[in-house]
């Protein structure tokens, strides 16, 4: 979907999900691959919903950002899935072969987690900005 029909379509606090604020989410997936009638693998993923105000306006501004890696992957590597789900974007995926890989999971969870809640900030920030000259 083209963003600037999207971007009319829904208000900024449908495309915030938190209504006056920023919502995002981090999601710690444990995929479990089952091929004819057993187990095959088992994946661990950390996979990240960017709100889609948050994501449009960190990309308008994406020269500010263009030292933070994690925020640059981001930008390049997510998907439009729509309002219900936002921009996605998968950040660690490795199989389940002994706890280390959970480990290296929540080391990811926690990255994205610091890398979200700093563009929440710069996004909240810009609202204020907003609201101001209103």
């Amino acid at each position: 979907m083209n963003t600037k029909r999207q971007s009319q379509q829904y208000t900024i606090a449908d495309r915030l999900w938190g209504g006056d604020g920023p919502y995002s989410e981090v999601h710690l997936i444990v995929e479990t691959r089952i091929l004819d009638d057993r187990v095959s693998r088992t994946f661990v993923v950390v996979e990240v919903n960017i709100n889609p105000y948050t994501y449009e306006c960190i990309r308008a501004y994406r020269a500010l950002f263009k030292s933070d890696v994690l925020i640059q992957h981001l930008l390049d590597h997510s998907e439009y899935r729509g309002q219900p789900d936002g921009y996605v974007s998968m950040a660690f995926s490795d199989e389940y072969r002994d706890s280390e890989v959970m480990v290296e999971a929540q080391v990811a969870v926690t990255r994205c987690k610091n890398t979200i809640i700093k563009m929440h900030k710069f996004v909240m920030q810009q609202l204020n900005k907003e609201r101001m000259k209103n």
